[in-house]
């Protein structure tokens, strides 16, 4: 494929499949690939993700909770004999 066929396909600047190109060349794939693994934005999310599960099932734990202990306090309610 020719530069010219990438940039039209890739939709992007001459420079930038050169660029990549010379990327690729010094290192490999490796280069195209940039580090190994998750980015630090997606580091940043996979935490958040983590917290916001936890705060949620200490949130349910915690609603369980209320929801006996105010059955306990109240008993059956009168309208229902």
């Amino acid at each position: 494929m020719t530069v010219v066929e990438a940039v039209r396909r890739a939709k992007v600047s001459e420079q930038s499949i050169g660029n990549r190109r010379r990327q690729f060349l010094e290192s490999g794939r490796a280069g195209l690939a940039g580090k190994s693994g998750p980015s630090t934005r997606e580091q940043q999310f996979e935490a958040q993700v983590a917290d916001l599960t936890q705060a949620l099932g200490e949130a349910a734990v915690e609603l369980r909770v209320w929801k006996k202990s105010a059955a306990g306090r109240l008993g059956p309610s009168r309208t229902s004999r």
